[in-house]
């Protein structure tokens, strides 16, 4: 926790914690416990779970343990949810939180901290580094979110909804998410984020706010993720828009990275057509482990060893389908002519 000791101001501060929710019955046990508890010893204001037409009990379940109860009139997915608690939130600090995240103690005190300067008009953090799903894919995902989000700059250049804090002023005045063109979960986190920054706002990556993922991936649901809900419309974004930020996963070192990941494994490919070039993927796969050292290290640490090869090993395809999205994004933008597919599948 930073040591700025909040001013009487910062103290008058309002916090409204709102939770989008789909289908989350078996969650709520364990994520709304922890903001119940800040909310009776008057740590944060009110608890808001909005039910985005669940099938199954998520409404009663979040209704029984105490908190408040909104509902979309059809499933319009969590940004649509969030912009909707933000039209009856009271609080002066909008406290985004997943229905599948814990999170951890003090992180209402860290946020009002972080509002104590005043031109900080929003605030994120990260997963913590024990997720809750065991299958090694999802303790890799999670670990590398929590990897990349724990190295990034302070000064943040955009926002992650998972567990981040705007003030409710400045959500309302941009507009909230973007539901027309992000209408299932995707990047309007990230694009909220770039509209902040484009308005002089100021966004601040809190590495000590952080919360436990209770998810479970699997590898159809990563890849998909990663492709269809990430990689293409950030790139999609990042080229009609924004242009490359040099930071998390587009940093200039990650894009050196993910072109000695491509080399590495287009030698592999090609070694039945040309076996006497195996020195050359032997190599290549020798500069994977040496640019990834860090990274490999802080799965080592967090794992095993098997866990931190295969996890590394599946990093390199990452690194790869995500290029390739990248740059399909720029065929279809500058060869096909198309400026308008900021929409995901």
């Amino acid at each position: 926790m930073s040591d700025m000791q909040p001013s009487k101001d910062v103290q008058r501060l309002t916090i409204s914690v709102v939770m989008p929710a789909f289908n989350a019955s078996a969650f709520l046990p364990k994520v709304l416990p922890p903001l119940l508890d800040m909310l009776a010893e008057g740590e944060v204001d009110e608890v808001i779970v909005v039910d985005d037409c669940s099938t199954d009990d998520t409404a009663a379940r979040a209704r029984e343990m105490g908190t408040q109860i909104l509902s979309t009139n059809r499933k319009s997915g969590p940004g649509a949810a969030r912009n909707l608690a933000a039209e009856r939130a009271r609080g002066d600090i909008l406290w985004f939180v997943d229905s599948d995240v814990i999170v951890g103690k003090g992180g209402a005190a860290i946020i009002r901290d972080s509002f104590a300067d005043s031109n900080v008009d929003a605030v994120f953090g990260s997963y913590d580094k024990s997720p809750d799903g065991q299958p090694w894919l999802s303790r890799y995902k999670n670990l590398a979110h929590h990897y990349y989000h724990q190295a990034a700059r302070r000064e943040a250049s955009t926002f992650w909804a998972g567990c981040g804090a705007i003030r409710a002023e400045v959500f309302r005045k941009l507009g909230g998410f973007d539901v027309e063109i992000y209408r299932k979960p995707s990047i309007e986190d990230i694009e909220l984020g770039y509209r902040i920054r484009r308005a002089g706002g100021r966004i601040r990556l809190l590495p000590e706010l952080q919360g436990k993922h209770l998810k479970v991936w699997t590898l159809k649901n990563v890849i998909h993720t990663d492709i269809f809900r990430r990689a293409l419309p950030w790139s999609r974004l990042m080229i009609a828009r924004e242009g490359l930020i040099d930071d998390l996963n587009t940093s200039m070192a990650e894009r050196a990275r993910a072109v000695i990941a491509g080399l590495t494994i287009l030698s592999i490919l090609a070694l039945p057509l040309a076996p006497s070039y195996w020195p050359v993927s032997a190599l290549l796969l020798a500069g994977v482990f040496a640019v990834n050292w860090r990274f490999f290290r802080f799965l080592h640490r967090n794992g095993s060893t098997g866990f931190a090869i295969a996890s590394l090993l599946y990093h390199q395809l990452y690194y790869v389908y995500s290029s390739v999205a990248f740059v399909w994004c720029l065929f279809e933008y500058h060869v096909l002519g198309i400026r308008d597919r900021l929409h995901v599948r």
